[in-house]
């Protein structure tokens, strides 16, 4: 199987897969991941343009995610009566808002309103997305359609960061964000054209949250995002200055071309996989991470190194959304909505400590931790996964 292919093998027949709806869910998700990380890519473009230092650029990743942490949860339960395709289409437009806010803002208190609105935004469409994508497909190429519209987030990663920072360089950061006004507008359109509507959650039958929560396989789930997520971003917010020691700050662009061209290797995988091995490909992508950690501490000015382990890096995050998505929605079942918007929250909150860890740790140490910080993280989140057999990340039944 591959992303690209119109149709999957069903037992002795063919299922369409509706490609046009779920690669606009994945041109969603592209939107949103750039928009968020953007800064990360721009950071001394950023800096000098708004008069403020690079950790303090940092910190407008880290307004997006806490305004993602916020809402994601109660906007999700307050509309889950709501029409799908209109919540979409508010999510979607939002972007479209602040980006040309932030493209056009010469103050650094404006702009970081501006990304905790994004991040508002980006809450409710993480939310739905997966959930959509489910709804899209018959119930055996659930997986499968969620890797499909999750393929916007390593593209994003492998296409978007590098262009973008070359764009910031050449034309001007802004330029960028201006860019990605542009690109929500066309997709609103395509959502209108492609994507099916479909109905909310009925009066009297909403899932509340501690219901959610409590359900076995939910809490290992949320566990393992967070800690996951937060190594990652630990790092990934400030590679910039994490590449200085061996001479790459200024192929930023390049290091992260490698990691993002690795991503798109691990959705892959993931897509191909996942329905027979999803705990297998979570195991396994933490452990690939925490070697790259390991490498990185290890020989962390090394050129050569680097590329190796930001490649493993890759590889190991391209398909972790899914997989965590998955494993999120086949613990809640019915509930899965309301459970996405808490991993949507767990995802955001791990983001947003990220920044705040990361910059704590370059103003008091400089880059010199990074490595062993994420270690000791993804050591702690391959133990949870693994002892989570029976609920959570338990073994795919035989077929």
């Amino acid at each position: 199987m591959t992303s690209a292919t119109n149709t999957i093998s069903a037992g002795t027949r063919d299922v369409p897969l509706p490609l046009g709806g779920l690669l606009a869910l994945a041109m969603a998700a592209f939107i949103t991941l750039l928009t968020e990380i953007l800064p990360s890519g721009l950071l001394p473009q950023m800096a000098e343009s708004l008069g403020r230092s690079e950790a303090l650029i940092g910190q407008l990743v880290t307004a997006y995610a806490v305004g993602s942490l916020l809402s994601a949860i109660p906007l999700t339960i307050a509309t889950q009566n709501w029409r799908r395709r209109t919540l979409l289409l508010l999510a979607i437009g939002g972007f479209a808002v602040v980006n040309t806010v932030t493209a056009i803002s010469d103050s650094y208190v404006l702009t970081l309103a501006a990304r905790f609105v994004a991040g508002m935004s980006a809450g409710l469409l993480w939310a739905l997305a997966a959930g959509y994508a489910a709804r899209m497909v018959p119930d055996h190429l659930q997986g499968r359609a969620i890797a499909i519209a999750m393929v916007g987030a390593p593209l994003a990663l492998s296409l978007g960061i590098p262009t973008g920072t070359f764009l910031g360089t050449l034309l001007g950061w802004r330029w960028t964000f201006g860019v990605m006004s542009g690109l929500t507008v066309l997709l609103v359109v395509w959502v209108l054209v492609k994507v099916p509507d479909f109905p909310g959650q009925k009066r009297g039958q909403e899932f509340g949250l501690k219901t959610v929560f409590t359900l076995p396989g939910v809490r290992p789930v949320l566990f393992v995002v967070f800690a996951y997520v937060l190594a990652h971003n630990t790092l990934y917010t400030y590679i910039a200055p994490f590449l200085e020691p061996a001479g790459l700050k200024e192929r930023t662009d390049v290091v992260l071309l490698v990691f993002g061209l690795a991503s798109l290797l691990g959705i892959w995988i993931t897509g191909a996989l996942i329905d027979r091995w999803l705990r297998e490909l979570v195991l396994a992508s933490v452990a690939l991470f925490g070697l790259a950690a390991l490498a990185l501490g290890l020989a962390g000015s090394v050129p050569a190194v680097i590329y190796g382990a930001v490649a493993a890096w890759g590889l190991a995050f391209g398909g972790a959304g899914t997989l965590f998505q998955t494993a999120s929605a086949k613990a809640a079942g019915k509930a899965a909505d309301v459970a996405q918007s808490m991993l949507v929250t767990t995802w955001n909150l791990a983001i947003a400590g990220g920044g705040i860890l990361g910059g704590l740790l370059l103003s008091g140490f400089g880059v010199a931790p990074f490595p062993w910080v994420l270690a000791a993280l993804l050591i702690a989140t391959f133990v949870v996964a693994w002892s989570a057999k029976s609920h959570g990340f338990g073994a795919a039944a035989p077929r």
